[in-house]
């Protein structure tokens, strides 16, 4: 007996996404509602009382957001559909991967504007909350570009293959990053420290404070910007990679929140362990190159564009699917990491 449009209407209620792209609103403003509870959350049991987190406290309250973050990729998995969990589950390792890979940049911004360690978490969280908001808004012009013209993921695809090379060709002229680099501003971050009054030193951890009837702003206003905007730019490799494993803004936006969500606490987490991990960039820049091609050869099957092959899609192409994607960047990032352990172990070694 088929099943009355009330009843069907009651089905997908329960169930809270439909078998198509589309999400109802109501599981939009209830995601971002309790993506924002999170991050206040944060803020109140983290931040609110400035202190230098231990290893224990780093590494339980990682491991809840982790987890946190696979318990939704089991929701999606149950409620929407198998290949939206496992596009989902695609979407979150990578962009913690290229995540892990920020920290080295945080790492040096902290160092070379030197905070204090007890003020290190609320610059992070908000740094982290301000990357979110303006990654928000480059999903969703990437997902209005996406809908109107297919031709867009030729462009995410060459451009994650020229991000790819670059990865590659520093990993192997300049060697594996460290924290020890200098950390450049951009021209956003160089106008505000030319333009704007600061104090010469940190107030505690206020962003401003007054002074003879005068409102100055201080270091840690510029660290949060900077950290803002560092993470700003890495977001236009991150949102091309992961459209190259979904096409939901959903799922896009899912897996970008909760890619960053716990990423306070692992940056206290990893702490010197992060030069450690001497092959990060060049397993990075394979996963982006594996992305760049599937996205091409996504572009080609849905082609529209007149000079190539007419305007027609191209059949006989290779069809990379999801569950093979995430083989792929699970074996590249388990291969990178135990080789970069094995490497620095050995390193260890020699300098003994």
């Amino acid at each position: 007996m088929e099943p009355t449009l009330s009843e069907a209407a009651q089905q997908t209620a329960l169930t809270g996404l439909a078998t198509a792209d589309v999400v109802p609103t109501w599981v939009w403003l209830a995601t971002i509602g309790g993506i924002a509870a999170l991050f206040i959350f944060d803020f109140v049991t983290h931040v609110r009382k400035p202190h230098e987190p231990t290893f224990k406290e780093s590494a339980l309250w990682s491991t809840f957001y982790v987890t946190l973050a696979l318990l939704f990729g089991w929701g999606v998995w149950h409620f929407w559909d198998r290949e939206h969990g496992i596009e989902y589950l695609a979407g979150f390792i990578t962009e913690k991967s290229l995540s892990v890979d920020n920290l080295f940049v945080f790492v040096i911004i902290m160092k070379s504007f030197r905070v204090p360690a007890a003020y290190q978490q609320k610059a992070l969280l908000i740094g982290i909350v301000i990357a979110l908001v303006m990654r928000g808004i480059f999903i969703a012009l990437g997902a209005a570009a996406i809908e109107r013209f297919s031709w867009v993921f030729y462009l995410f695809g060459l451009f994650l293959l020229y991000t790819a090379y670059k990865l590659a060709v520093e990993s192997f002229s300049h060697g594996a990053k460290s924290t020890d680099e200098e950390y450049e501003p951009n021209a956003l971050v160089k106008y505000f420290q030319k333009h704007l009054p600061t104090t010469d030193d940190f107030r505690g951890n206020a962003l401003t404070i007054v002074e003879n009837g005068k409102r100055f702003f201080t270091p840690m206003f510029i660290v949060i910007l900077a950290l803002g905007m560092t993470d700003l730019l890495f977001a236009l490799d991150s949102i091309p990679a992961i459209y190259g494993l979904t096409d939901a803004p959903y799922i896009v936006f899912t897996a970008n929140a909760f890619a960053l969500l716990g990423l306070l606490q692992l940056y206290f987490l990893l702490g010197g362990l992060l030069d450690r991990l001497v092959y990060l960039g060049l397993g990075l820049s394979l996963i982006l190159a594996f992305i760049g091609v599937k996205l091409i050869i996504h572009a080609m099957e849905a082609n529209t564009l007149s000079f190539v092959n007419g305007g027609q899609p191209i059949d006989g192409l290779p069809h990379i699917t999801t569950g093979f994607s995430l083989s792929v960047i699970l074996g590249i990032l388990v291969v990178t990491t135990v080789a970069s352990l094995l490497k620095s172990r050995s390193d260890d070694r020699k300098a003994g």
